[in-house]
C-alpha cells in the first residue's frame, strides 16, 4: 500500500486550511441536480472545523478557460454548502488577491469560507508558480479531497502540495483505498467489466487491464468490435470496424497474459434505437443484417454472473448495453444486481467508477451496495489505465 498522509497526521488547530474539493456540480436555476459530489466533502470540511482548522475551500467549476465568467461563478454553492453542513459558509469572489486575503484575515477557528473559481486565472490550469505561491500565502496548511481532479497537475492540486505542508482528505483517502483494493493489490480472482459505445476511448484501459485481471468482460457497443473482429457479422451496431487490428492485438494479449475475455454470446437486436423498440434475443454469430445490437442477452448475463460468482474482486467501468433506454437496460440492470448482491454478502469487493457506471448503479438501485462508487470520470479512467496522477504522486510520503 503506497503511504500517503491523511487528516490523521495534520495539525489542523488554528490554522489556515487549504481544502480542495470538487464542487463541478450540475445547476440549473440554482439547484442541484446530483449533490453526491458534494455529499462526500462534508466529513471532511465538518472535521477540520471541529478540530478548530479555519476551512478555506478551493474549487473550480466549468471551463471558463482562464476568464471570469459570472454563469460559472461558485457563489450560488455557498449557501447549498451552509446548508447542507448545518453552518454558516462565507463567500469571496476571488481566490487570490486583496480581496480573499482579506476575507482569510478575518476567518476564526472552526470557520469556514468558499472562495472563487480558481479557473479564472490561467495560471490555475498552467500551474504557474506565481499564481501557486499567491493561493499558497493564503494557508498553513493544503489538503486535497478532490480524487476528480488529481489527474490534472494544476495549482491547487497539485502545485499547493509542493508549497505547503499537504495531505489526503477523507475522500480522497476512502477513494485511494479503495482502488488500492481494486487494482493495486486486489484479492483474486480478480474480474473487471468494462463496457461503452466505443473501443477507441478505452484502448489504454483494456491494454492495461488484460495484464493485470483473471477476466475481462466487454460489453456495450464496444464488444461488436471485437465480435466483428472475430469475423462475426453484427448487421447495423455500432461498431468500430477500422479497430479490428487494434482488438485482435487485445485478445492477443489477454491470451498471453492468462486474461479471459469474455464476450457475449447472445444479444438483444432491433431496427431501431428507441424505448420499447420491437425486439429479439438472438445468438450473436445471428445478428440479421438489418438490425443492431441493443443489449447483451440471458446466456451472456449468465455468463457474466458465474464470473462475478468466482471472483473475490470487480472492477467496473461502463455498461453492457444502451442502458438509457428500455428494455435494453436489463443486462447491465442484472449484472449490476447480482454484484451488489455478492458484495453484500461480503463475498465481493466492488469498486465501480465512470459517469455512465454511476448512473446505470443508481438506475438499478445498488450504487450504495458497491464497495465503492467513484464519481471521478477521467481520473477514475487514467487510475484504470495504470496512469500515475500527479494530484496523488504530490501526497505521497
Amino acid at each position: 500500500m503506497t503511504q500517503f498522509k491523511t487528516l490523521d497526521d495534520a495539525d489542523v488547530t488554528g490554522k489556515r486550511v487549504l481544502l480542495r474539493v470538487d464542487l463541478n456540480v450540475p445547476i440549473k436555476d440554482g439547484q442541484v441536480g446530483d449533490r453526491t459530489r458534494i455529499e462526500r466533502i462534508l466529513p471532511t470540511i465538518r472535521e477540520i472545523a471541529d478540530k478548530g482548522g479555519r476551512v478555506i475551500l478551493l474549487a473550480h467549476f466549468g471551463r471558463p478557460k482562464g476568464q471570469p465568467n459570472p454563469e460559472m461563478s461558485l457563489e450560488p454553492l455557498a449557501p447549498i454548502l451552509s446548508e447542507m453542513l448545518g453552518m454558516p459558509v462565507g463567500f469571496a469572489d476571488d481566490c487570490v488577491g486583496p480581496v480573499a486575503a482579506g476575507i482569510v484575515a478575518a476567518l476564526k477557528d472552526g470557520n469556514v469560507v468558499l472562495l472563487e473559481n480558481t479557473r479564472f486565472y490561467a495560471g490555475e490550469e498552467k500551474n504557474d508558480e506565481d499564481f501557486v505561491s499567491q493561493l499558497a500565502s493564503l494557508g498553513d496548511v493544503f489538503i486535497n479531497d478532490a480524487f476528480s481532479a488529481a489527474h490534472r497537475a494544476h495549482a491547487s492540486t497539485e502545485g499547493l502540495a509542493r508549497h505547503l505542508p499537504s495531505y489526503a482528505g477523507r475522500t480522497m483517502q476512502a477513494e485511494l483505498e479503495a482502488l488500492e483494493k481494486g487494482l493495486g493489490d486486489p484479492e483474486r480472482p480478480v474480474v473487471a467489466v468494462v463496457g461503452g459505445a466505443k473501443v477507441s476511448t478505452k484502448i489504454d484501459l483494456l491494454s492495461n487491464l488484460v495484464t493485470r485481471v483473471d477476466a475481462l468482460v466487454i460489453g456495450g457497443g464496444m464488444a461488436n468490435t471485437f465480435l466483428a473482429a472475430q469475423g462475426i457479422d453484427v448487421g447495423k451496431s455500432l461498431c468500430e470496424h477500422d479497430l479490428a487490428d487494434t482488438a485482435r492485438s487485445i485478445l492477443d494479449a489477454a491470451k498471453t497474459a492468462g486474461c479471459e475475455i469474455v464476450l457475449p454470446v447472445d444479444a438483444v437486436v432491433a431496427r431501431e434505437f428507441k424505448a420499447g423498440a420491437a425486439n429479439e434475443t438472438v445468438a450473436v454469430d445471428a445478428v440479421p443484417a438489418d438490425t443492431m445490437i441493443l443489449d447483451a442477452g440471458p446466456k451472456t448475463v449468465e455468463l457474466v454472473s458465474g464470473w462475478l460468482d468466482r471472483a473475490k474482486t470487480l472492477v467496473w467501468n461502463g455498461p453492457l448495453g444502451a442502458f438509457e433506454i428500455e428494455p435494453f437496460d436489463a443486462a447491465t440492470m442484472d449484472a449490476a444486481r447480482h454484484a451488489a448482491k455478492r458484495t453484500q454478502a461480503g463475498d465481493l469487493v466492488s469498486v465501480a467508477g465512470g459517469g455512465d457506471t454511476v448512473a446505470a448503479l443508481n438506475q438499478a438501485g445498488v450504487a450504495d451496495d458497491f464497495t465503492y462508487v467513484s464519481t471521478a470520470g477521467g481520473a477514475f479512467l487514467e487510475w484504470m489505465e495504470g496512469k500515475p496522477l500527479p494530484g496523488v504522486e504530490v501526497l505521497k510520503a
